[in-house]
């Protein structure tokens, strides 16, 4: 699996291989505590980098949201740590922790041997996960053979992770720092009982 750019943004793209994803898993409880923590005492990362992220693209991120800040607005209301598997709910504390979104994809239902980061396409949208039709005209996305199924906002439902999924792709949308990716590779191993390995961008 290759990840390439054709636009101008730094990313991370790991793989993920030999999971056992499963159903929320209780022993991830201490873990959501840690995020709820950090929400609460400030100790997450600058939400302004996603923002400019979106501003570089001329999207306004107070009207589409970066899913990090999503998560970290629901958060800060007081509403649940949203739980849907056992690697989901890792790639949603990390999100919130380091204030960067998150793209997970199940290379099984991946077309094609690469994942490409590119504007939208005019009037080019996907049915996302739990919601109505994702826009991507003119905004960041990440695509493969059959057209784009997610973006720093949202992932689409045809690449989405599930208890099947055993291969995935994993792109924080903003560059992180080693120990962030060590931090990733921990909690996949325990948690998505899996291997990481980076992938070149």
């Amino acid at each position: 699996m290759k990840v390439r750019r054709e636009i101008e943004v730094e990313v991370v793209a790991l793989e993920l291989y030999e999971l056992e994803v499963t159903t929320p898993r209780e022993d991830f409880e201490l873990e959501i505590k840690r995020t709820e923590q950090a929400v609460r005492t400030g100790e997450v990362g600058p939400i302004n980098r996603a923002r400019d992220l979106f501003k570089q693209f001329g999207v306004d991120p107070t009207r589409v949201r970066p899913s990090s800040e999503a998560l970290l607005r629901r958060i800060k209301k007081g509403e649940p740590f949203p739980r849907v598997n056992s690697l989901v709910d890792v790639a949603n504390a990390m999100s919130v922790q380091l204030q960067v979104p998150v793209g997970l994809y199940d290379l099984e239902k991946v077309s094609g041997e690469e994942l490409v980061l590119r504007l939208g396409a005019a009037g080019e949208t996907y049915e996302g996960i739990g919601k109505e039709r994702v826009n991507v005209a003119r905004r960041i996305c990440v695509a493969d053979a059959a057209g784009a199924c997610g973006n720093p906002s949202a992932d689409s439902a045809r690449t989405m992770i599930t208890t099947d999924t055993e291969r995935a792709a994993w792109i924080y949308f903003l560059p992180v720092r080693d120990e962030d990716i060590d931090r990733t590779a921990e909690l996949v191993a325990v948690f998505g009982r899996g291997l990481v390995r980076m992938l070149e961008t």
